[in-house]
């Protein structure tokens, strides 16, 4: 298997000439062809006509590579193989082994994959393999990878770090909420994989912190809530600043009309991958809507959040997280609030908390519908019922992730009956209802409901202990010079983040 690869896309030329395999194509007709830049004259070919709110799959001419059932028949760098293997990831998922060797080979790819399907590794792998053995120069990363929210932007730092080690190259965080110095720092010393969101990245472009001529493979990942988020004209700006020949890939959980233009401006016969369709729910996971009434809703709630096990709550308003998560310390459950109004630092930690069972609950706003993964979290619930159907699938998304089951539960009063049924509709699932009241069995056997300590807690950061200088044993790695300067934490009263 030859490993020696570069970012030279002379093999899979853009009219679709190129013998790409013998995998069979669902897509007929030709698409057009990159021309030295990303923008594209008019007259993309007569497109089927969107359902619902969906927008028309781009067609492809070159057909696209089989499938693989293993990452051992991937044309990938050793290092990366053994990383895998490493970290316990033994074969691929499905959109990770149909796009895979697409996106090894070069071409674009749109992936359509509900959330916790394996989207990252499935473009994260293919751009560090197309990228290794390169280094970057000072502000001028080599890869891009373009994310909505600082939440999401750390997970898929988080799950790629091991990797880009493996290969030695160097990512660079790039968020708002943070200090901006520090990240025009580390690009200055230079780093081929920037993953950002776009109005920071923006930021450091116009102080002339980063430049992005050099960037040949670019990601949008959850490119649709970015485009419901206002930053599209944020977006396009920065695709247009790329290598207009360079590799391009647009993975997410929901793909829609908001989305149409990236793809038809963007993407050059692409290889194209659904594993469900957006609507789709995922089998692992129940769908229960119970009706409440307003007078018990609250009561209802602190039982299901006094409940043995982590819960994601989600609520409308910053003001609405912040109470009810007053309200549950209060009662002795242990709840932290995330949402846009916190800063990045105490968001960050209380994710840690969340993730560590050091917090039970996590009572949040939209912030954490995506981006937010956590092991075994087998319950979602809508404390605020989302009035939006992706909303809703993104939320729900939080629980049943790779394979694992759990619960979406959301609270109905009277008056938002009619709304909740519409927004089941749009997302084709038929929940099971039941009407109950705090207190009720059937509260406590589809949520683990219970009654709370009433004995008011407070969440303090955890004692990080340092280890005794004088305590090594033999075989074990010394600090490094970093981490033997790192001062120690001081516990922080956290009640409210």
């Amino acid at each position: 298997m030859n490993r020696t690869r570069t970012n030279d896309r002379s093999p899979r030329t853009r009219n679709g000439s190129a013998d790409a395999g013998k995998g069979g194509s669902r897509f007929g007709s030709p698409a057009p062809r990159r021309s030295g830049g990303p923008s594209r004259p008019g007259g993309h070919g007569r497109r089927p006509a969107a359902v619902q709110g969906e927008f028309a799959l781009p067609r492809t001419i070159t057909p696209a590579l089989p499938a693989v059932e293993d990452f051992a028949g991937l044309d990938m760098p050793e290092q990366l193989l053994a990383e895998l293997g490493k970290q316990g990831v033994t074969a691929p998922f499905p959109i990770q082994g149909a796009t895979l060797p697409n996106s090894l080979a070069g071409r674009d790819v749109l992936g359509r994959g509900r959330t916790g399907s394996g989207k990252t590794l499935a473009f994260g792998l293919a751009l560090l393999a197309r990228t290794a053995g390169q280094r970057a120069e000072p502000r001028q990363p080599l890869g891009l990878i373009l994310v909505p929210t600082r939440e999401l932007a750390q997970q898929v730092t988080d799950a790629l770090t091991p990797y880009a080690r493996s290969v030695r190259l160097r990512l660079a965080t790039v968020v708002g909420g943070m200090s901006i110095g520090k990240q025009a720092g580390a690009l200055r010393g230079g780093a081929e994989v920037v993953v950002a969101t776009p109005g920071r990245l923006k930021d450091l472009i116009d102080r002339g912190a980063c430049r992005l001529n050099q960037v040949s493979i670019t990601v949008l990942d959850e490119a649709d809530q970015m485009a419901d988020m206002g930053f599209m004209p944020q977006v396009t700006a920065l695709l247009d600043q790329v290598r207009p020949e360079g590799q391009r890939m647009l993975f997410s959980a929901t793909l829609d009309r908001n989305v149409d233009l990236l793809v038809r401006r963007y993407l050059t016969d692409p290889v194209v991958h659904s594993v469900d369709p957006s609507a789709g729910a995922v089998t692992t996971m129940e769908h229960h809507v119970l009706h409440v009434h307003g007078a018990d809703k609250h009561a209802a709630t602190t039982e299901i959040a006094a409940r043995d096990g982590r819960v994601i709550m989600f609520l409308d308003t910053k003001h609405a997280v912040d109470r009810l998560t007053q309200n549950l310390l209060d009662s002795g459950v242990r709840a932290a609030a995330l949402h846009g109004g916190k800063s990045q630092p105490q968001r960050t930690r209380t994710l840690a908390q969340f993730k560590t069972g050091h917090v039970s609950v996590l009572v949040a706003t939209n912030v954490a519908a995506r981006g937010i993964h956590v092991d075994n979290l087998d319950l979602v619930v809508n404390v605020d019922p989302p009035t939006d159907h992706k909303d809703y699938l993104h939320r729900g998304g939080r629980t049943a992730r790779a394979g694992e089951s759990g619960r979406v539960v959301t609270l109905v009063t009277p008056h938002q009956r009619r709304g909740m049924a519409r927004v089941m509709s749009d997302a084709g699932i038929r929940p099971q209802t039941t009407q109950i009241r705090s207190g009720d069995e059937a509260l406590s056997r589809i949520t683990g409901a219970q009654a709370p300590s009433g004995i008011p807690v407070v969440i303090t950061a955890p004692v990080v202990e340092r280890p005794q200088r004088g305590a090594s044993s033999r075989g074990r790695r010394r600090p490094t010079s970093a981490t033997r300067r790192a001062p120690a934490r001081r516990p922080a009263f956290d009640a409210a983040a």
